[in-house]
């Protein structure tokens, strides 16, 4: 079972590079093909619409074989993130970075059925942490690592590792994961049918806001650690390491606890936990010591909260189980992008660096209440 889990891993751990990896080569790349630092940021949001876009796509492919699946997904990933490699202008650029997307949601959907599938009873919930252990160990080594090949050499050499990482999953994916029948087919309109239970939009609503509440905070970190807690830049490589750390932390703890006890229950309590800690990250900010503590209590929150939520969708999605998982995706993405704007907002306000961690407080109670709701009636 372990290698399965891992070798699905592996192409959680690239996409973790594609996704994230962007935001901190983002000059490098604009220089490289000439354009600016806004006009490189439409790279950020192709990926992330490819992400929304192809989520639905599970529909159309329902009948396939699980295993099948999952080689289908490695493959367009590998395909989008070599022709991102190797792009040399604006347009082609964007529409690999939306190729790169499309399979994003379809596969971590696809992913939690399977490893829910291998596991044994009382340990699937820990088998969905470990497939989502690559992108948390992504953001932890990968993330730094594409920085640095971007500032030290040249930003092509981020995309080479996430092709050659891609291209490793899918030898240990058609070695290693067992071949599993397609879910049962419930036709097009029994793909949708689990959205009208209020249990689902419950569980959206808990990664949506839940991880919002960190977002808002964690988008502008490099600015409030050198601007407020007067870090160095260069501090920014090891301080995303303890972030990714965090993560890794945060996904793994909440993973097993949600084995032993009800995983809405575990992602309430976390969640609710946010409403206190993220004032206090504001109150601290500027101390280096607090600072550096919360950049390791608030990213393990936020895969505390996403990471059982994946597995939990499963069990509220019977008949649509990968399209459910794919929405888990569509809504972190889409809370990404909005609770970023919300705390440029706030700094663009006069605010302060520091102020997107208050931001974050309001999405952590109605997330909290949320998943609080879930577990009380569901």
């Amino acid at each position: 079972m372990k290698r399965s889990l891992v070798s699905i891993a592996i192409v959680t751990f690239s996409l973790g590079i594609t996704e994230f990896g962007m935001m901190g080569i983002l000059e490098d790349v604009a220089h490289s093909l000439g354009l600016s630092v806004v006009m490189a940021g439409h790279f950020i949001t192709a990926y992330s619409a490819g992400v929304a876009v192809g989520a639905p796509i599970l529909v159309m492919l329902r009948r396939w074989e699980l295993k099948k699946l999952l080689l289908l997904l490695v493959s367009i990933i590998l395909i989008g993130n070599v022709c991102t490699a190797i792009s040399q202008g604006y347009l082609t650029m964007l529409v690999s970075r939306f190729v790169s997307g499309l399979p994003h949601g379809a596969f971590f959907g696809a992913a939690a059925i399977v490893a829910e599938r291998i596991a044994s009873e009382g340990k699937k919930a820990g088998a969905v942490a470990i497939v989502l252990a690559g992108m948390t160990v992504a953001n932890m080594v990968g993330v730094p690592l594409a920085t640095f090949l971007s500032t030290s050499f040249n930003w092509r050499l981020a995309f080479v590792v996430v092709s050659l990482s891609s291209l490793t999953g899918l030898i240990a994916i058609r070695r290693y994961v067992p071949a599993l029948a397609a879910l049962p087919d419930t036709g097009i309109k029994g793909q949708f049918r689990f959205l009208a239970s209020p249990a689902p939009w419950l569980v959206y609503a808990g990664v949506f806001f839940g991880q919002a509440s960190v977002y808002c905070w964690l988008s502008y970190i490099a600015p409030m650690m050198t601007q407020v807690a007067h870090f160095s830049q260069s501090s920014m490589t090891w301080i995303m390491v303890v972030v990714g750390f965090g993560m890794v932390v945060g996904n793994g703890v909440a993973g097993k606890l949600s084995d032993r006890y009800p995983a809405s229950l575990v992602t309430a309590i976390i969640a609710a936990s946010l409403i206190v800690i993220m004032p206090l990250l504001y109150l601290w900010s500027g101390y280096k010591l607090p600072s550096v503590l919360f950049a390791f209590i608030a990213p393990a929150c936020l895969f505390g909260v996403g990471g059982p939520l994946q597995y939990l969708i499963v069990r509220y999605a019977k008949g649509a189980e990968m399209l459910g998982g794919a929405g888990i995706q569509i809504a972190f993405n889409v809370s990404n992008a909005i609770s970023a704007s919300l705390g440029g907002l706030a700094i663009n306000q006069g605010f302060g660096y520091a102020s997107p961690a208050l931001v974050g407080v309001p999405f952590a109670i109605v997330g909290s209440a949320a998943l609080f709701i879930l577990y009380k009636k569901y």
